[in-house]
């Protein structure tokens, strides 16, 4: 089976989920996307142990491969043996017996299955707690698995519902797809969150990035010719996590390590997903649910000076209102907002700019060598005064600037702000910028109503080797140096510095004499025409006269 078909498997599995939640009233409820990843996850963790004990170098190897359901030869080893086996599997999650899929297929006629089920679930999270759980910001856990069947409110229904969530996990395996890693679950995990992310909200929006846009900006930051190693990653709102999943998958996975933050409980929760779906389970430790902006929590050693990465990457929200928080002592810190805090405005405070908020961030955790590619709306590459006029001379005189790159409109199904990457890097010894607008690239399509323009393979391959190589192109990319920039009152609008061109066509005395007839006859029949509807127009006026009408 090739990676489509197992793709399309994949999808048809999140299919049958949603459908079993909408049976049974819960499509919609703010608990589907819980229950959805919830037993997506399971199914995938119970199929990684499979394929990781099969595949371990041990005496117990061949018994399993050979075994019709090698569910029933681990069921049948001792608990030395078993306990002898997890030794040998350490990227493995820690799998009893009773843990298993197989083992909740058998005991879906005992009574009070739906409690089973849940037991079930809430054990192998407990069981697994140090691998998988990640903290909020206040330092508490946030559990892998919860009990699930108590979403639904009629209590007589709940073992049928576990029983159709059950039967829909036995239909395929991941197995064979395992060694696909990012090319596949990062097609699967935009799928599977797609429903949840329509309508973003919240106090921080919660779309996604666009696999492309991540792309883009993982392959301009890592330089394939360096030897990384040990490398931090760090992004400060991560979502789901796709520009880190991006990143992590140019760099190596087994490279680096993965540091984030977010707000909201539901991306977090998906984050965890994503990191555990591309290898990256070593990275969970260090994924935070809370404020970024006012609780930081990936700090120094000493618990007070800031801890520092070697590549930050993110897609901050734009305008959220924060103005409950502006006078938080964290803002306070001048070295970390040098260019100071958006006023509260006294009508729409939802159009406060926390992106700029997040930019200065950014630049204050950023390692002295570090790199960095941050979105933003389009509209901060002109400001000429203000905050973010602040920021890009701090970025510019320091002589940090990589680059930027203008993307189509519409990159972004659900927001019509037009957005660009900023790329950042502190150790630049080329002394210039390139700039790159590529507004007019992608193909238009449509997704749920909402128009939407998506980069082809060509293009992404395109923006790339012109970035790299600081080639320039008419209408399209330039190089410019930082003094330039600063004549331009800090303008990182690629069209502003393009040249503008004024084609002349060389012509004999005889063709301009002709043209100048043509033109002076044009005109002199436009002129006589204007003068016939003169005189028409006046005759009609002398024609009119004032009739007054008597009541009879």
């Amino acid at each position: 089976m090739d990676t489509k078909q197992h793709i399309e498997k994949t999808e048809a599995l999140i299919d049958a989920l949603r459908a079993t939640c909408a049976a049974y009233g819960l499509s919609g409820d703010s608990s589907e996307y819980k229950i959805i990843v919830q037993v997506f996850l399971y199914k995938y963790l119970n199929d990684k142990f499979g394929y990781e004990i099969k595949r371990a170098d041990t005496d117990y190897r061949d018994k399993l491969c050979k075994a019709e359901h090698w569910e029933d030869a681990y069921k049948g080893m001792t608990d030395e043996e078993r306990d002898d086996l997890q030794d040998f599997v350490p990227d493995a999650p820690r799998m009893k017996p009773e843990f298993l899929i197989a083992t909740l297929y058998n005991q879906m006629n005992d009574e009070d299955f739906a409690k089973t089920f849940d037991d079930t679930m809430v054990a192998l999270g407990q069981a697994n707690a140090d691998r998988y759980s990640i903290k909020t910001s206040g330092k508490s856990n946030v559990a892998l698995f919860e009990a699930i069947t108590t979403n639904v409110t009629d209590v007589d229904k709940r073992d049928d519902f576990a029983k159709a969530l059950v039967n829909k996990l036995i239909t395929f395996n991941f197995e064979e797809v395992f060694d696909q890693k990012y090319d596949f679950f990062a097609t699967v995990f935009e799928y599977l969150i797609a429903d949840y992310n329509k309508n973003g909200g919240g106090k921080y929006a919660e779309y996604f990035t666009p696999h492309a846009v991540a792309t883009v900006m993982a392959r301009l930051l890592v330089d394939e010719k360096e030897d990384l190693k040990s490398i931090t990653c760090c992004d400060p709102s991560a979502g789901t996590g796709t520009l880190l999943m991006a990143l992590a998958h140019q760099i190596g996975e087994d490279r680096c390590t993965i540091y984030s933050q977010d707000q909201s409980q539901k991306s977090t929760t998906m984050l965890r997903l994503n990191l555990i779906l591309n290898n990256l389970v070593h990275s969970l430790p260090n994924v935070v649910q809370g404020d970024s902006l006012t609780n930081w929590s990936h700090k120094g050693k000493d618990g007070n000076s800031k801890d520092q990465f070697d590549y930050v990457v993110s897609n901050p929200p734009f305008n959220v209102d924060f103005s409950e928080s502006v006078t938080h002592k964290a803002f306070q810190n001048n070295d970390r907002f040098f260019a100071g805090i958006p006023n509260v405005p006294n009508k729409k405070k939802d159009s406060m700019a926390i992106y700029q908020c997040f930019l200065q961030h950014i630049l204050y955790i950023l390692k002295p060598t570090g790199k960095a590619a941050v979105v933003v709306p389009t509209g901060f590459l002109t400001a000429s005064s203000g905050i973010p006029l602040k920021i890009k001379q701090r970025i510019v005189d320091n002589g940090w600037l990589r680059g930027v790159v203008s993307m189509p409109s519409n990159i972004f199904a659900n927001t019509g702000t037009n957005v660009s990457v900023v790329f950042i890097d502190k150790g630049n010894a080329d002394g210039n910028a390139i700039l790159i607008d590529a507004s007019k690239l992608g193909e238009k399509i449509k997704i749920d109503n909402n128009q939407k323009t998506v980069l082809r393979s060509s293009e992404i391959e395109e923006i790339v080797g012109f970035f790299k190589k600081q080639k320039k192109q008419d209408d399209f990319s330039v190089v410019v140096g930082f003094d330039d920039i600063k004549q331009k009152k800090y303008s990182l609008s690629a069209g502003q510095y393009f040249d503008i061109k004024i084609e002349y066509v060389d012509i004999s005395e005889e063709e301009f004499s002709q043209r100048m007839a043509e033109h002076k006859q044009k005109l002199t029949e436009m002129f006589a025409e204007s003068h016939k509807l003169e005189e028409e127009i006046m005759a009609q006026l002398k024609q009119l006269k004032f009739k007054k009408e008597l009541d009879e």
